[in-house]
């Protein structure tokens, strides 16, 4: 990779072909909690498997890190679950500020952000993000990142669930996959359907469209022990929750650390395939 100057987006390209743009500075209203995203996101092939503010989900952004409640502040955008009050509309978002890349190359970058809310940073989140062919229909998506508390004091992460919506534990990483007109298949090595793979951890998680799959994968033991958030009949989106049951603490100047790996691919893959690409994208 090398050194070079920040620009308002870059195309991520494997073995020549563009499969992602990454917008580092989004024009966006505050509630949308402006943050960088991948979009669009594309198979080998060409075909798209990310949305951005779609209109069920207007503060959906593609691929990213999104996080609800970051000791209060709201960087997912959209409405806050209020405990005893549900979702609601509340001046308190904040923004993942795009400071600088250290490294740069078609396949891959290392980036710099600040996460700011009410005139303050919060966290500081440096993001690693890597692209790989494994065959002629498929390749990888390898994201990684982490946030460091710079504030002196303890923060915590917490999500709808924390704050009393059962089921909603979304927050961390999250990709806004493709609204077709049958809802997706989504399964895992062992169980099938949203009721079943919501809520629960996986080694990994295939979703399922026309004519394409995304295979999700922890690469790391701390990653792999996050539930995964799955939503395929409202709309096609999966997360890996960072705080499901309880807050996540984040004391001062401690760094919690995420690694997911994606297989992008043509065609609608079965069990056995989803878990040999998986295996050849996530090194050991």
């Amino acid at each position: 990779m090398n050194h070079a100057q920040s620009t308002d987006s870059l195309v991520l390209r494997v073995a020549g072909r563009p499969v992602g743009r990454y917008v580092t500075r989004p024009e966006l209203a505050p509630r949308f909690s402006p943050r960088p995203y991948l979009h669009p996101v594309t198979t080998l092939a060409g075909t798209a498997v990310t949305e951005l503010s779609p209109v069920d989900h207007t503060h959906h952004l593609g691929v990213g890190v999104a996080v609800p409640d970051v000791e209060g502040h709201n960087f997912w955008g959209g409405r806050t679950y209020v405990r005893d009050q549900g979702p609601t509309e509340l001046a308190n978002h904040g923004a993942q500020r795009h400071a600088g890349f250290q490294l740069r190359d078609p396949d891959g970058f290392v980036e710099e952000l600040r996460w700011v809310a009410a005139g303050g940073e919060l966290l500081r989140e440096r993001r690693t993000v890597a692209v790989t062919e494994l065959t002629d229909s498929a390749w990888a998506l390898d994201f990684t990142f982490s946030l460091t508390n710079t504030t002196t004091h303890s923060l915590s992460i917490g999500s709808p669930a924390t704050n009393g919506r059962p089921g909603a534990a979304y927050g961390g990483f999250f990709w806004r996959a493709r609204k077709e007109a049958q809802a997706p298949r989504v399964f895992t090595a062992d169980t099938e359907g949203e009721e079943a793979v919501h809520g629960a951890p996986a080694d990994w998680l295939a979703l399922v469209g026309a004519g394409w799959t995304l295979v999700f994968a922890g690469a790391t033991g701390t990653t792999r022990r996050d539930p995964w958030f799955v939503r395929t009949a409202e709309y096609p989106g999966v997360g890996s929750s960072l705080a499901h049951t309880e807050r996540l603490p984040i004391p001062p100047a401690e760094t919690v650390v995420r690694r997911l790996v994606t297989v992008v691919a043509d065609g609608t893959l079965g069990r056995s395939e989803a878990a040999a690409l998986v295996r050849k994208a996530v090194s050991p």
